[in-house]
């Protein structure tokens, strides 16, 4: 599982507690994974995912306004990375989970943890080297 490195620090203490805070719902998403003494994990699926959206809705509006504060050029470009994260997000088929939970948190982590990996490391550092 990814784990917050100093690496992912983009010099900016509120948003990077609040990059954190994702790292901090992936990884209950893939103790959720790891743990065979659920036998239905639907409910906490889906209490993980709400968290995650709700929490990004909140995470990027912050960031979005930090970015217009500081004039941030690239700004429109990385505002669509948000929102293509969110729609993405928001088009999982809930009713697809059942089918094969573990899978399903997997893909989920998967998804989640690449993006945030990289959007951080590649678009979110750029923020404040401007």
């Amino acid at each position: 599982m990814i784990r917050w490195k100093d690496e992912y620090s983009i010099g900016v203490a509120r948003i990077d507690e609040q990059h954190k805070k994702l790292f901090e719902i992936a990884d209950r998403a893939f103790e959720l994974m790891k743990n065979q003494f659920y036998t239905d994990k639907f409910d906490k699926i889906v209490e993980i995912l709400e968290e995650l959206k709700d929490y990004t809705v909140f995470h990027f509006k912050f960031e979005e306004e930090f970015m217009q504060s500081r004039g941030y050029k690239k700004f429109l470009s990385h505002k669509v990375e948000h929102t293509d994260f969110l729609e993405k997000v928001n088009s999982i088929d809930l009713n697809t989970i059942d089918n094969d939970q573990d899978k399903y948190i997997m893909d989920i982590l998967n998804f989640v943890v690449d993006w945030i990996d990289k959007h951080i490391l590649e678009k979110d550092k750029l923020i404040m080297e401007e």
